[in-house]
């Protein structure tokens, strides 16, 4: 920690936003470069006309219209399972949010297709500022962990739990020095990804 120094504040931390239109979002970046989610996001908004991913917008276009704008078919069902839910009120909104625990925002999340825990992690990290979240299946973090501890391999997820309950309650901050170690132990030109395994 010495050597990386403080840790800054990442960018939109703690800033208001959007549940549902960041998991739509969530949903269309998911195993795609930056450049090509975003770009598939602008062909989305255009075809909706609006620039908020929500049921209402989402249902202004077909599934068909949504495959020609690039998103793939189990996406276009992930998203609207998420509008259907929104309807539902099964999503909770940012001032809900905010009183609630972060195991019950993981809980209310994951069950809509295509939500995972590691995603939701992350906006409990970075969206919602939370500062007690290791997100233990992050492959950079586990791997931050190895050249940390002088392992031979990644611990495993539940290995990485375990040492990290020391860690609370600021396994956030934890976190974001694991994957600075992992980007420097790798020489990273670039940052070491931050995906599940």
């Amino acid at each position: 920690m010495r050597r990386i120094g403080p840790m800054p504040t990442p960018p939109g931390w703690h800033r208001p936003f959007d549940p549902v239109d960041a998991l739509a979002r969530a949903i269309l970046f998911q195993q795609l470069s930056g450049k090509a989610a975003a770009t598939i996001v602008a062909r989305v908004e255009t075809a909706i006309g609006s620039s908020r991913l929500h049921a209402d917008t989402l249902g202004r276009v077909d599934d068909a219209a949504l495959r020609a704008c690039g998103v793939s078919g189990n996406k276009a069902l992930a998203l609207r399972d998420l509008a259907k839910r929104e309807v539902a009120g099964e999503i909770p909104s940012l001032r809900r949010m905010a009183w609630m625990a972060d195991i019950a925002i993981i809980e209310a999340l994951v069950p809509v297709r295509g939500i995972g825990r590691w995603t939701v992690e992350m906006m409990l990290m970075f969206r919602l500022g939370r500062p007690d979240v290791l997100p233990v299946d992050d492959l950079g973090i586990r791997k931050g962990a190895q050249r940390v501890d002088g392992l031979d391999a990644m611990p495993t997820p539940g290995e990485l739990a375990a040492r990290g309950a020391r860690w609370g309650p600021h396994r956030t901050l934890a976190a974001l020095y694991l994957w600075k170690i992992a980007d420097a132990a790798a020489g990273a030109t670039q940052a070491v990804p931050r995906s599940q395994t």
